[in-house]
């Protein structure tokens, strides 16, 4: 099978990375999106689910890719508006029930955004999230946050909760909280918007290598002038912009955030 042309073009040296974050429920061509992730040095995809049926997909996505997709089960914000109580705790007893089978928590967190709120408000949003971050302590799992116009209040909520792994993913918030992330040991996640989203660009700049993951968020549309649709393989789009942001190899940005990746998520 070829490589999509922006694969090869991009990828001549072949490094072993790990997308943290991708929807694979909702990517087209999945079984192609993988096979190209692999040719281009993806070693592990961390599948993250949204609400029932997105997590009961990630389950049935990971086990016909084993050892490479591995599952992240989740209670996204956005989802909150379109359930009752009873499918929120629903969702939270399937996650509990599959916890040995997943090896993260994700994605959960708070989206502060209008639209959001309108379905879902401020207090109803940190209900679900306490409740999924004191499964992730009560079960030792590491949490992958959507923290959208709400860092403060998000990371607040994790570090109180007790969790010791978050990532706080594409993160764009003030300096001031990304401090007290790095501080308390928690990461950020870089995605493609690393090549031209200022606040995007400002985090992971100021972020650590030893703080910092790479994504995709796939399948996300990135791009200002030419638009894509991300896939797996995209993650060497992020390990790209990081290097021309940061002015370090290429090399060590990849062993160093696959590191980074391998003992978060505790990988074998």
């Amino acid at each position: 099978m070829c490589l999509p042309r922006h694969v090869w073009r991009m990828n001549m040296t072949l490094y072993k990375l790990i997308d943290t974050h991708a929807h694979l429920d909702e990517v087209e061509g999945l079984d192609r999106a993988i096979e190209e992730a692999k040719q281009a040095g993806v070693v592990a995809i961390i599948a993250v689910g949204q609400d029932y049926d997105s997590n009961l997909k990630i389950l049935d996505i990971a086990e016909k890719h084993k050892h490479f997709v591995y599952p992240a089960l989740g209670l996204h914000p956005w989802n909150l508006g379109n359930m009752d109580v009873s499918k929120v705790e629903l969702t939270l007893k399937l996650i509990e029930d599959n916890i040995d089978k997943a090896v993260g928590i994700g994605e959960i967190g708070l989206d502060y955004d209008k639209r959001v709120i309108a379905a879902a408000d401020k207090e109803r949003q940190k209900e679900a999230f306490k409740a999924v971050l004191g499964l992730a302590k009560r079960c030792g799992k590491p949490v992958s946050v959507h923290a959208r116009y709400s860092w403060k209040d998000s990371f607040d909520l994790v570090k109180e909760s007790g969790v010791k792994r978050a990532v706080f993913h594409w993160y764009t918030g003030f300096s001031s909280v990304l401090r007290e992330i790095i501080a308390t040991g928690y990461f950020i996640s870089a995605t493609p918007a690393t090549e031209y989203h200022d606040e995007h660009r400002r985090a992971v700049r100021e972020t650590p290598l030893e703080n910092l993951l790479l994504e995709t968020d796939c399948p996300v549309t990135y791009g200002r002038e030419t638009k894509y649709q991300s896939r797996p393989s995209d993650v060497i789009r992020t390990l790209k912009a990081v290097e021309q942001l940061r002015g370090v190899a290429e090399e060590t940005i990849a062993n160093k955030t696959t590191e980074n990746a391998l003992r978060f998520f505790r990988l074998t």
